[in-house]
């Protein structure tokens, strides 16, 4: 009897080093189950949905659906190039960032190469550098009694671990899934130090969500240095996280190897769409930017009432830190029908990431937590 096929035995050493990406909870399969009796707290989607001209372009898109989309998404990136203030030339488009992020370590990096990330970074990237076949160089993040930023990148660690082989940074301000930040002081500062041969990657796809005066963002910063790549998306404020597409601004040098190596018609017709209606909607954008600042206050202050500890967060959701396991009060909310997202993959296994949901959303969380026995 001839042994069982298995091709993991016939993949790549870098692809066997993998572990496919965690979403988190079968959502579908609760939806189906559970029906309306959910609190869906754990995906960091925006609750106030996409702008009615994004929906209404999608609609008029359906009638042309079978024909590819426009290979160069032309008019989102000229959309993007005037309110962004940059050219068409410095856009790369994705499906989601998540595309991008993984194609600028396939493009920049290999088996002679490394990559430096945050610890507590978000999760693509160590498989991104894994896929490439790249060195992974995880830098110790804050401490959680840093006042700045507990939690957060140490950027002047991050800084001094880039070696004479580093090719790549990645770097997200605000964080996911601390929610944590560095300030536009910081950002120049690391720039300053890093050799022009190193691409540093500011994954920014929490950024319409910022609300300090001192956290500008990465994109003033591309002028002075070409090795910068600032990644965004149109999944978390503009609400089109079904729609999968997200957009790189950097020099026009890096934008063209990464046309190399993207997918033909990656973007699909719909959400070229969708996006292009979205960035002329900025009384929408306004709108979900008030929301949600006043939402997390809100949520974390009552949370505090109840003797819980967030981490400062600039984005649409907060990370509650319990100091002990937060497996049991996980199950307790999933118990209740309240959907969080466990953060042990991540090595927190002390926290739980906690979207900002809609008013009766958040009220039935604190309603789970004031039922705990």
């Amino acid at each position: 009897m001839t042994d069982a096929f298995d091709a993991a035995r016939l993949a790549t050493p870098a692809c066997a080093a993998l572990r496919a990406y965690d979403p988190g909870h079968d959502l579908p399969a609760l939806r189906a189950r559970l029906g309306t009796a959910i609190a869906e707290l754990g995906s960091n989607e925006n609750v106030l949905g996409p702008s009615p001209r994004a929906l209404a372009a999608m609609r008029a898109a359906l009638d042309d659906v079978y024909r590819y989309p426009d290979p160069r998404g032309a008019a989102l990136k000229a959309a993007l190039a005037d309110r962004l203030g940059v050219t068409a030339q410095q856009i790369a488009l994705g499906n989601g960032s998540h595309e991008l992020l993984m194609m600028l370590a396939q493009c920049f990096a290999d088996a002679a190469h490394s990559v430096v990330y945050s610890r507590y970074g978000f999760a693509v990237y160590p498989i991104a550098a894994a896929a490439a076949g790249a060195a992974g160089i995880a830098v110790p993040a804050l401490p959680r009694t840093d006042a700045r930023a507990p939690l957060g990148h140490d950027l002047a660690a991050m800084a001094a671990a880039v070696r004479a082989d580093t090719r790549l940074i990645y770097l997200a301000n605000p964080n996911n899934p601390t929610g944590t930040w560095f300030d536009d002081a910081a950002l120049a500062a690391l720039l300053a130090r890093v050799p022009r041969e190193v691409l540093v990657v500011v994954d920014e796809a929490y950024h319409e969500y910022v609300d300090l005066p001192d956290l500008a963002g990465a994109l003033p910063f591309t002028a002075q240095y070409p090795n910068l790549v600032v990644a965004r998306t149109f999944s978390k404020a503009h609400g089109l996280a079904g729609a999968r597409v997200g957009y790189v601004v950097a020099d026009a040098s890096v934008v063209a190897v990464l046309e190399r190596m993207r997918e033909s018609f990656n973007v699909n017709s719909l959400a070229l769409a969708a996006a292009t209606a979205a960035v002329a909607d900025e009384a929408h954008l306004a709108a979900v930017r008030r929301y949600n600042s006043a939402a997390r206050s809100w949520l974390v202050d009552e949370l505090a009432r109840r003797g819980y500890r967030c981490l400062p967060s600039q984005t649409n959701f907060v990370l509650l830190d319990l100091g002990r396991d937060a497996a049991p009060l996980e199950r307790h909310l999933l118990g209740e029908g309240v959907i969080v997202r466990p953060m042990g993959g991540y090595g927190l296994g002390q926290t739980l990431r906690i979207s900002i949901g809609r008013r009766d959303e958040n009220e039935r969380l604190l309603a789970a937590l004031d039922a705990l026995p």
